[in-house]
């Protein structure tokens, strides 16, 4: 998976402070229980200097390694229990002084190995949401809140479906995409269709369950990528330069894009090539992405190079919006 490198070195940075935290309250722990119980305090020192036994008793010459370690050890494990005894005497959990990581799996440190533990991978997907959450307002757009009250249930002109039958299929396709993630058999969704049928909410409602998941999700206008791609290849600033070329990067390497409102910028040569680079790239790699747009597909096919719209055709999944504007018919509701 690849995470942006701010969501990356947040998550990184918050493994640490909540490592840091957790030690410091077993430190204010074992103030708090050697002061009650000096005698626990005392066996803590004598357990520690045992090790030093042990290390003594392995490496000595002229007698008996095993019979010298077995005593010990034996000695370690009385006072062990003496340990345990006062602790629950005094009301502590007999382990009160043992000091025990948050995930045993990697021990805090967030890595099995060269592999991404599954506590560090948690904490990439909340920063990630983070970061989408500038953008969208994940946390009222979910799935379980996508209503089909304001799509009719009467036929509509030229389509073989109601608008909320047609809705209630899209929104199962989403949510089967989102939470199948990877296995399930469509890579890519196009969804098309007029502005306020509910495109952007079903786009943040699979961001959010992506990314729950664990995957890296981006999440931007056609206007703001193809901004950046420009700037990228034209501005004279070193510093927009690079941090356009992280974005970029991000666009083409990140496990899911989500490109909102496709046709909303000016369609120039730069973008049309611009375009075609950011979905053969993805496709070749393997990647997914979800595009919206107000354009139909025929609408696409006029407006970009023969390229572009054979892959979308090809290699995306299209899912019509049709119904009255939902936006209009809230806002009208009765309070």
């Amino acid at each position: 998976m690849s995470y942006d490198a701010n969501v990356f070195r947040r998550a990184v940075q918050r493994l640490a402070e909540e490592r840091t935290q957790r030690e410091e309250l077993q430190r204010r722990r074992q103030e708090e229980i050697f002061k009650k119980i000096p005698r626990a305090a005392e066996i803590d020192r004598q357990l520690r200097r045992t090790i030093i036994e042990l290390i003594r008793s392995a490496l000595s010459r002229g007698s008996d390694p095993v019979a010298a370690l077995q005593t010990v050890r034996d000695k370690n494990l009385g006072l062990q229990a003496e340990q345990a005894e006062l602790l629950a005497a005094h009301g502590y959990p007999i382990d009160a002084l043992n000091s025990r990581p948050a995930c045993p799996r990697c021990g805090d440190t967030g890595w099995v190995g060269s592999e991404m533990c599954r506590c560090l991978e948690a904490l990439c997907a909340q920063e990630q949401i983070k970061e989408l959450s500038k953008l969208l307002d994940l946390g009222g757009q979910t799935f379980d809140l996508f209503s089909l009250d304001y799509y009719s249930d009467q036929p509509w002109t030229g389509e073989t479906v109601p608008p909320r039958e047609n809705m209630e299929f899209i929104r199962d396709v989403c949510w089967s995409y989102a939470e199948r993630f990877g296995v399930f058999p469509v890579k890519n969704l196009f969804l098309t269709g007029s502005p306020g049928l509910g495109k952007t909410f079903l786009s943040a409602c699979i961001a959010r369950v992506v990314s729950e998941k664990g995957h890296s999700v981006v999440y931007d206008t056609a206007v703001q990528i193809f901004n950046t791609f420009e700037a990228q290849k034209f501005s004279r600033d070193a510093e927009d330069t690079q941090q356009a070329q992280k974005e970029t990067h991000q666009y083409l390497r990140c496990d899911l894009l989500i490109l909102d409102d496709l046709g909303s910028e000016m369609t120039t040569p730069f973008v049309q090539s611009a375009l075609y680079t950011l979905i053969n790239t993805r496709l070749t790699a393997g990647r997914h992405t979800v595009i919206s747009s107000n354009l139909s597909m025929d609408e696409v096919r006029r407006r970009y190079a023969g390229q572009v719209a054979s892959r979308l055709e090809g290699e995306y999944r299209p899912l019509c919006f049709y119904g009255e504007d939902v936006r209009q018919l809230r806002k009208l509701a009765p309070v």
